[in-house]
């Protein structure tokens, strides 16, 4: 474990704090649920479907999953009986996920998993400061920091030469 963030030339590395804070909360999360047989990916993926119908690409894009890890969980969401791939009620060209009865039960179940491991976070704060906490990362996901900047490529061909 890192003790201290290093710092950049205008304070602290802000990059860091969040990778850091993201990767040991995945961390935490994936061996919180993983004790019900789950996957963060499987309970973004049950919850979601249970608000309203919705198709595999939609889901995929809630929980920011491409194509084939999407595939891959919600295969493992019909083997274990949680989900099933129906024909869409709105448009029979599509097809949606629906959570099953069990699969119901076991979202509930990790949706109070997933409370618990974001209580246990917030807790780790003073009082006073949890609600600023939380002001300032909604103020920084629905600002500046609301949708990714399309990168440009930094690789570089070789110019020939005749």
């Amino acid at each position: 474990m890192t003790s201290l963030a290093p710092t950049s030339r205008v304070g602290h590395d802000i990059s860091f704090l969040f990778d850091h804070n993201a990767h040991v909360l995945k961390t935490r999360m994936s061996a919180a649920l993983g004790e019900i047989g789950l996957t963060p990916r499987m309970h973004c993926v049950l919850v979601h479907a249970l608000e309203e119908e919705r198709t595999q690409n939609q889901l995929a894009e809630i929980g920011d999953m491409d194509k084939t890890t999407m595939v891959v969980t919600v295969d493992a969401l019909e083997k274990a009986g949680l989900a099933e791939r129906r024909p869409s009620s709105q448009d029979r060209r599509a097809r949606v996920i629906a959570v099953t009865p069990k699969g119901a039960e076991v979202a509930a179940q990790s949706q109070e998993i997933v409370d618990s491991v974001h209580a246990e976070v917030l807790d780790a704060l003073p009082e006073k400061e949890r609600q600023i906490f939380l002001h300032c990362l909604n103020l920084l996901s629905t600002g500046l920091l609301a949708e990714p900047v399309a990168a440009t490529s930094t690789r570089r061909t070789r110019e020939r030469t005749l």
